[in-house]
């Protein structure tokens, strides 16, 4: 570690708390806004959500529902006996308040026409939550939605949300092809986790430092940020959620890979093989004994589909997916704190205990864990602001880049006007000097160099520092004269 040890009763920033959090809701405007859009439109609407569990999927359509008419189902692993019941009291009580705990329609067809008849006049919200778990007690229930939806609903005002949490089940039995709602939607939205800027609205009272590391051990899944957001600092809630058996996220990740599924026990030996530094897909497949790298491609293909592995290439590889440069990370943060902390210390927890696992494993690697995270926000930084209009130039890609000798955090470029934008984020206890310019200045050269093809003419380069506590008078002054970009947490 390059930083002191925190005061007793301190967090590893001795961050104290500065204010309360701010809500189990936070940002999500542009989604609100798509979803507005969805029901403005005339007519009838058929629209998907979807997204890995705890990304914010209910939230979010509860709080868009909230001041329409609407009914809102959220189906559970049940019998479709009970899954129907449950469906058509919702419904019915739209008209009829104080319906019998008994009642029910008799079929899925009979639920469905009545949700087109309470919608013939006036506007209905009908969500549909969770849909796997309602597909899997009745196969038929989409071809007859389908049905339904061709001759009755699309005449109507109804406003049909089908969500679910199991992203392969989504993309295939919805929205794939061979659905049998192909065809028939309006729209669909796949609800990803915030982006760190989005991340720090839980956070309205804790210091820019704070955030970041905040950030690095959670990422921008809401569940986890929510749980963060009421504890005093960041080891209290490792210490309460994740490292302790009976807290909310201990088993985390073993529910989502075992509900996503079918071999979780193979990407568990992905993952871990991952955390654990290995990179490359020959020695993954070796480490997660996998008879050969095939095997461990379309598993790692599988975890790529659902976000949560990266393959990741040097930005100036001309054609990425056929580069033999890959490497392969975690790219949920969360995903990334447990295999490299909880699941591979299980015997320590139930041994030595939470404490013993925070104090000798966790903290003296904290702020290594929490520069990888700062990388990611610097690229994230340097995206929205090619977003927002304000770099000199529009890239063509962000990413990162290295060979054997260099490495390059942040990287933007666009080869066609000929500029390239190099970054380097350093999480230090101490200002960033003059000295990490060069550095950059001399990798800049060697990038340029080594993807010499790309460019029709020496490319016009652009540097950005990013600190996590701040940058020496000679490094600024420097930075005004010479057009630098400097970046702190504050500004990020």
């Amino acid at each position: 570690m390059d930083s002191p040890a925190p005061p007793p009763g301190t967090g590893p920033l001795g961050s104290p708390l500065e204010g309360p959090a701010g809500g189990v809701f936070v940002d999500r405007e542009q989604e609100l806004a798509v979803l507005e859009e969805q029901y403005r439109q005339p007519g009838a609407s058929l629209f998907v959500l979807y997204g890995r569990r705890r990304v914010g999927k209910t939230e979010l359509l509860r709080r868009f529902a909230a001041s329409r008419r609407h009914v809102f189902f959220v189906a559970d692993q049940a019998p479709r006996a009970a899954l129907l019941a449950d469906l058509s009291r919702r419904v019915w009580a739209l008209e009829h308040p104080g319906v019998a705990e008994g009642f029910s329609f008799a079929t899925w067809e009979a639920v469905f026409r009545f949700l087109g008849e309470l919608a013939g006049r006036q506007p209905l919200l009908a969500v549909l939550d969770e849909v796997p778990y309602l597909v899997e007690s009745d196969r038929a229930a989409l071809s007859v939605l389908q049905r339904v939806w061709d001759e009755h609903l699309r005449h109507t005002q109804l406003k049909l949300v089908l969500c679910g949490s199991l992203v392969s089940f989504m993309e295939r039995e919805l929205l794939g092809y061979r659905s049998p709602l192909f065809g028939r939607r309006t729209g669909q939205l796949q609800l990803r986790p915030m982006t760190f800027r989005q991340a720090c609205g839980f956070f309205p009272g804790r210091t820019p430092q704070w955030r970041v590391e905040a950030y690095a051990f959670a990422g921008g899944m809401p569940a986890y940020l929510a749980l963060m957001a009421g504890e005093a600092d960041l080891e209290s809630w490792l210490l309460r959620h994740v490292l302790r058996p009976s807290g909310v996220l201990f088993e985390e990740p073993r529910f989502l890979l075992s509900q996503e599924l079918r071999e979780p026990a193979y990407y568990f030996s992905l993952l871990a093989a991952i955390a654990a530094g290995r990179t490359r897909l020959n020695e993954i497949a070796q480490a997660a004994h996998l008879p050969d790298r095939a095997a461990a491609s379309r598993y790692l293909d599988v975890l790529r589909a659902m976000g949560l592995v990266e393959r990741e290439v040097p930005v100036t590889e001309p054609s990425p997916e056929r580069s033999r440069r890959g490497v392969y990370r975690i790219h949920d943060p969360f995903l990334r704190l447990w295999f490299r902390f909880i699941y591979p210390r299980r015997t320590e927890l139930e041994t030595a205990g939470p404490r013993w696992v925070l104090d000798h494993v966790i903290r003296p690697q904290w702020n290594d864990f929490v520069a990888a995270g700062f990388e990611e926000v610097a690229r994230q930084h340097i995206r929205e602001q090619a977003a927002a209009g304000t770099l000199p130039f529009v890239p063509t890609r962000i990413g990162r880049w290295w060979n054997r000798d260099a490495e390059v955090d942040v990287v933007a470029l666009n080869p066609e006007e000929g500029h390239l934008l190099v970054g380097e984020a350093k999480w230090w206890s101490s200002p960033v000097g003059l000295n990490v310019l060069r550095e950059l200045e001399l990798a800049a050269r060697r990038l340029v160099e080594h993807s010499g093809g790309l460019w029709k003419r020496p490319p016009r380069v652009h540097y950005a520092l990013f600190s996590r506590s701040g940058f020496t008078g000679e490094l600024v002054e420097h930075a005004r004269r010479h057009d630098v970009l400097l970046v702190g947490p504050e500004e990020l």
